[in-house]
């Protein structure tokens, strides 16, 4: 596997995973600043930057982005989470240097201008509106409310329609002044790259950056607890979750396989309890996402309003089983299976591996080898997953969020206390 990795003078990183056979290059900037990294004043201005990167620059507008990377075929997207913000293209391997160009400019010099903000705002309000009328974004984003209350971890990455329409160019500069640092950004490329050719580009394009760390956030703090919706929907959407491990710790792994063991797939138990053998519901899945001081181990389920409590037992007890009893050789070999594939199927991307190769750097300072996580995956035994499941339910009060009930949220207020073991520690 050939990735190589190159530091500027001033901490910019530069990392490439050449695919010689592709023809097409993958590429971006990574920026180690996302919704986290906001104070309640600023929430969702993460997200609003990266629209507004796309609004003109010094050197282009708004149409001549569009026009410069549409001329080669190429494409252009923006992407923020809780922990970044990733700027990334897709153009043949020749049109590298132009990719390179267009990703730098609208990075390190968006204009700000009043009229274009304003109207970005109303795209984001629209936005905001769609998500309201989604209720499983409703159900996830109550979850998050609840398990990290207060903390910007808690608070949703496209921001308040108070908070989005207060935003001023000047809050847009600072912050990006604040966090758009070398320290915390990362040029990945993945596909038919010179990694040569990308290092003389990047120090080019943000080699003259000043050194700069970005501000570390505030500690993560679990909390737990339930919160309910009560907008009129067809169908109950139901998330109970849990403080998960964070991606720095080993128990990282043991989570993503109790993950897929309890609802990563067809063969999972919640979906062959819950879906084929009682037919309680038509979706339900699990998953584990890693922060760098916490984490969240999550189930969402849709079903009909008068089966949640019943669907809440189904999934008390699939915990419960699971934390009593080690898995069995041929769930566990198979849950590994399952994500040792996903992870070697990245390499069949370019935009994934490009993705993969930008976070793992931010997250552990360089790329992981494939080999090693699957040594970390395959390490992982009955025990390690037994005793995670024992762990989250005994030391994690849940975090329990549902829309489309037909009451007022009392039966999640009851489900919550019949499992919270252990008062929660004070907070801070």
């Amino acid at each position: 596997m050939s990735v190589s990795v190159t530091a500027l003078a001033n901490g910019f990183r530069v990392i490439s995973h050449h695919m010689p056979h592709l023809e097409t290059t993958s590429l971006g900037v990574w920026v180690g600043a996302g919704t986290r990294s906001e104070d309640l004043r600023l929430n969702g201005i993460s997200h609003l930057l990266e629209h507004m990167a796309f609004k003109g620059t010094a050197r282009r507008t708004t149409r001549q982005i569009a026009e410069e990377i549409e001329s080669v075929g190429g494409e252009l997207n923006a992407a923020t989470s809780l922990e970044t913000t990733a700027y990334y293209a897709r153009v043949m391997k020749g049109d590298l240097a132009l990719a390179v160009d267009l990703i730098a400019d609208i990075v390190r010099d968006p204009r700000f201008d009043e009229s274009e903000l304003a109207r970005e705002k109303e795209v984001i309000l629209q936005e905001i509106a769609a998500a309201e009328d989604s209720p499983d974004d409703v159900a996830h984003d109550l979850a998050q409310d609840v398990a990290f209350p207060d903390q910007a971890l808690g608070r949703p990455i496209l921001g308040t329609p108070n908070s989005v329409g207060a935003f001023a160019p000047s809050d847009l500069t600072s912050y990006m002044m604040a966090n758009y640092v070398p320290g915390s950004m990362v040029l990945a490329a993945a596909g038919g790259v010179d990694h040569g050719e990308l290092v003389r580009l990047a120090d080019t394009s943000f080699g003259d950056m000043a050194p700069a760390e970005a501000p570390v956030p505030s500690p993560a703090r679990y909390v737990g607890g339930s919160r309910h919706s009560g907008r009129p929907f067809e169908q109950a959407h139901m998330v109970l979750a849990f403080e998960g491990p964070s991606y720095h710790t080993d128990a990282m792994y043991a989570g993503q396989l109790l993950s897929s063991i309890l609802g990563g797939g067809m063969s999972s138990r919640l979906f062959q309890e819950a879906r084929e053998a009682r037919g309680l519901c038509y979706s339900i899945y699990s998953y584990a996402w890693g922060l760098s001081d916490s984490g969240l181990f999550g189930i969402h389920a849709a079903t009909g309003p008068e089966q949640v409590s019943e669907l809440a037992n189904v999934i008390w007890d699939e915990l419960d089983r699971i934390a009593d009893t080690a898995v069995g050789d041929e769930e566990l070999a198979r849950a590994k299976a399952q994500l040792k594939c996903g992870l070697l199927m990245s390499l069949e991307s370019s935009g994934s591996r490009a993705e993969q190769i930008a976070r793992q750097t931010l997250v552990f300072g360089a790329p992981r080898d494939l080999d090693e996580l699957v040594d970390k995956v395959d390490s992982v035994d009955k025990e390690s997953v037994r005793d995670l499941a024992g762990t989250i339910i005994l030391s994690s009060r849940p975090s329990v969020s549902a829309v489309g009930l037909p009451d007022d949220g009392n039966m999640l207020e009851s489900i919550v206390a019949s499992r919270a073991p252990r008062p929660l520690r004070a907070a801070e």
